[in-house]
């Protein structure tokens, strides 16, 4: 049976509905505040070690993102860690949780497809994520001013919107995730745990497991080992691996963005790349993106696969009063 009129008919209805219930429910409340806290708190602690170290640094506003008296615990780190929780908060229950409620055959008996209501509720879902960045890089700009009192260059302001643009990305992944997951099972309980299972598989052990089943696929060369020294074809297949996993992706792009003396992000030593450079001098925008943009590639690809595959499954469902 053909449909009759736009796909996208009711799309700005669910949108506006969808977005209204994230904005205005519990859970999305508690994990704004959370990571408005944590950042406020790290972005404080940062100031001070900036203080202390770097006055003079031209890049002074992008070590808010980067630095903390905490070793490793940055804002950068802390948004790996939450923009994923928060992306499957927002998701897990998407499709399922129609169904649970019994109102998704009432809402597709009106004048709206399927299309616009999944795309409804991922774009209310991102644009919530959105939202919640946006107000976050004000609260850092507006903290770091307040605190080094000089105002920040253009260049900072770029990069630092290029890694917000990054992170939206990162968490669109798993947004995807979350309501492909939300499509293939009925419980929103399932959804959530197999989301977070994903989650802290591959981000803290897949790393790990990358070495080991690199060395299975292409076994290191006993001539490179003589003279310690890894394999070329090893060291890639490490390098391909770990870029299945997200936050190895978001990490990767985010170094080249904030930290402008980085020439790249692989352990591959690419010597074109250090070619007339010298060292400790910073790249110009161009190239940090041209840098950062394979992975921020591979992860709007990311996002674009597992909406797709999200839309096949809900599309192929049966849905009944």
């Amino acid at each position: 049976m053909r449909r009759e009129g736009s796909p996208w008919q009711g799309l700005g209805t669910v949108f506006g509905k969808e977005l209204t219930d994230h904005i205005s429910s519990i859970r999305m409340l508690v994990l704004q505040v959370l990571v408005c806290l944590v950042a406020v708190i790290i972005v404080i602690l940062a100031t001070s070690s900036i203080n202390e170290t770097t006055p003079e640094d031209p890049f002074v506003l992008l070590k808010l993102f980067t630095d903390s008296r905490l070793s490793i615990i940055s804002l950068t780190f802390i948004l790996s860690l939450m923009m994923p929780l928060m992306a499957v908060a927002l998701g897990f229950d998407a499709v399922n949780g129609e169904h649970n409620r019994r109102t998704l055959s009432r809402i597709l008996s009106q004048p709206i497809y399927r299309d616009a209501l999944l795309a409804g509720k991922f774009l209310a879902a991102l644009v919530t994520i959105a939202i919640s960045l946006l107000c976050l890089w004000l609260l850092v700009v507006g903290l770091g001013i307040i605190r080094f009192g000089v105002p920040p260059s253009g260049e900072e302001i770029a990069r630092s919107l290029a890694f917000m643009g990054i992170t939206l990305a990162y968490a669109g992944t798993w947004l995807s995730l979350a309501m492909l997951l939300s499509a293939l099972t009925r419980s929103a309980v399932t959804a959530i745990l197999i989301a977070l299972g994903l989650w802290l598989f591959l981000t803290f052990l897949w790393p790990f497991l990358a070495q080991p089943f690199a060395t299975m696929i292409a076994p290191p060369d006993a001539r490179y080992a003589m003279f310690g020294l890894q394999d070329p074809d090893t060291v890639w297949w490490v390098e391909t691996l770990r870029h299945l996993s997200p936050s190895d992706l978001f990490n990767g792009a985010a170094v080249a963005l904030l930290a402008p003396d980085t020439r790249q992000t692989s352990a591959i030593v690419d010597l074109s790349q250090w070619q007339g450079a010298i060292f400790g001098s910073p790249l110009p925008l161009s190239q940090s993106l041209a840098i950062a943009w394979p992975q921020a590639v591979a992860l709007i690809a990311g996002v674009i696969v597992l909406f797709v595959a999200t839309y096949v499954a809900f599309q192929r469902q049966e849905v009944r009063a």
